[in-house]
């Protein structure tokens, strides 16, 4: 069975404050393959703090360190091909080509369109043939807290992820605790390329727990869900009282 308690938290992986396991089941067979950790608000906030302090430095970094490091996590990625399909058929039910080709192939493509999108952009731009003189500039917007779902991990992830780390945001990831195997591995590719400590956390976690500390926490600027309706709704008031976007 494997043991996957730890979360990942400003560049290295630490141990829960307390001990909260959940059991990983295998859909098709319905047999416990895993266990991990549901964080509590000890284990957010030392992950918000982490995105925070590292967002001063990231959120000025030069366009071409973003694209040198998703260029490394993309070819990671690629390499680690057969261990993310095997964790998502395993988490998520989904048979094994299916894996393969769509749902660890959405996330490849998913990276590829953020290179591109990234190599493409210019923060800093003339405002328009009107105002020659006026610029606009593109600033990241802050900690942004991610929440994905089980149905398609990988691609959910890489959908959220990515933008954030091309645009200068840090973050704090928290997978579907039904899920968490495939994000447990973007953690491990997140470090193997380099990403630098703080910019990218997770924290494993259900709604109640981990979902709502994300989204009521002060220091959570973005949050960027995929879910049912009632859980969206119960993001979206608790995230207004702090005005996140």
């Amino acid at each position: 069975m494997l043991d996957k308690r730890n979360f990942y938290i400003n560049g290295q992986w630490c141990s829960p404050e307390k001990i909260n396991d959940f059991d990983v089941v295998d859909p098709s067979t319905e047999n416990v393959i895993g266990v991990v950790s549901l964080g509590d608000i000890a284990d957010t906030n030392s992950a918000v703090r982490a995105a925070k302090d590292a967002f001063e430095d990231w959120s000025i970094s030069p366009k071409q360190q973003r694209v040198d490091l998703i260029k490394k996590i993309l070819e990671i990625y690629q390499e680690r091909t057969e261990d993310i399909a095997k964790a998502i058929s395993l988490e998520m039910g989904a048979p094994i080509d299916m894996a393969k080709t769509q749902q660890v192939g959405s996330g490849e493509w998913n990276i590829k369109g953020m290179l591109h999108a990234l190599m493409n952009f210019e923060f800093d731009q003339p405002l328009g043939k009107h105002a020659p003189e006026d610029r606009i500039f593109y600033e990241p917007m802050g900690v942004c807290g991610l929440i994905t779902p089980w149905n398609w991990p990988m691609n959910q992830m890489t959908l959220k992820v990515m933008p954030a780390l091309a645009a200068g945001c840090t973050m704090v990831l928290k997978p579907s605790e039904i899920a968490p195997l495939s994000g447990m591995i973007l953690a491990e590719i997140m470090h193997d390329a380099g990403t630098p400590a703080g910019v990218f956390n997770l924290v494993n976690g259900d709604g109640a727990g981990v979902g709502a500390q994300l989204s009521t926490h002060s220091d959570i600027d973005m949050i960027s869900f995929t879910g049912s309706t009632r859980a969206g709704a119960e993001i979206s008031k608790n995230s207004a009282s702090t005005y996140k976007r």
